[in-house]
């Protein structure tokens, strides 16, 4: 097992601008879900008005987007367990655990029970806080998209790993 996780971080390290910006661009692409999310759902919630309403067609390519985030959070879970392991830093430890809650909100804390809940509230016996923890854990993806994204731009135009 120790020889094919080592051919793995071997293979992983020689390509590894190809890894880091497939894993920017699945997160990258969760920022159409994001927008949905806080400009449909949230400002509904709070404002009783919607100011997107993509429609069908859009709305599938939302749910289409979103399902991204599998690949994203293993991608980029192996990413930073890729980092900690070169630097043992705190910060790549956070933004695992931030990445990783995400398996919480997809399994259980799902978006159409964040919708209902907000809809109406009493949809579910589940608490209304429930449906912000749900929220709040997709907003922990923000952090890893920059960082993601601003270590791709450092090795594409420094040519620097960290």
């Amino acid at each position: 097992m120790n020889k094919i996780l080592e051919k793995f971080w071997n293979w992983y390290e020689r390509h590894y601008t190809l890894n880091v910006g497939i894993s920017a661009f699945l997160f990258l692409l969760q920022l159409v879900h994001l927008y949905w999310l806080s400009t449909h759902v949230v400002v509904l919630r709070v404002s009783n008005r919607s100011f997107f309403d993509p429609g069908n067609f859009w709305e599938l390519i939302i749910l289409l987007v979103d399902y991204t985030e599998i690949p994203a959070l293993i991608s980029t879970s192996i990413l930073y367990i890729h980092s900690f392991k070169k630097n043992k830093n705190s910060k790549d430890l956070l933004y695992l655990f931030f990445i990783n809650s995400q398996w919480l909100h997809i399994f259980w804390i799902t978006d159409e029970f964040v919708v209902e809940k907000f809809t109406d509230p009493r949809s579910s016996f589940l608490p209304v806080w429930l449906a912000w923890v749900a929220l709040v854990i997709d907003y922990l993806e923000l952090p890893v998209i920059y960082d993601t994204l601003k270590r791709f731009f450092r090795i594409l135009f420094n040519r620097s790993k960290f």
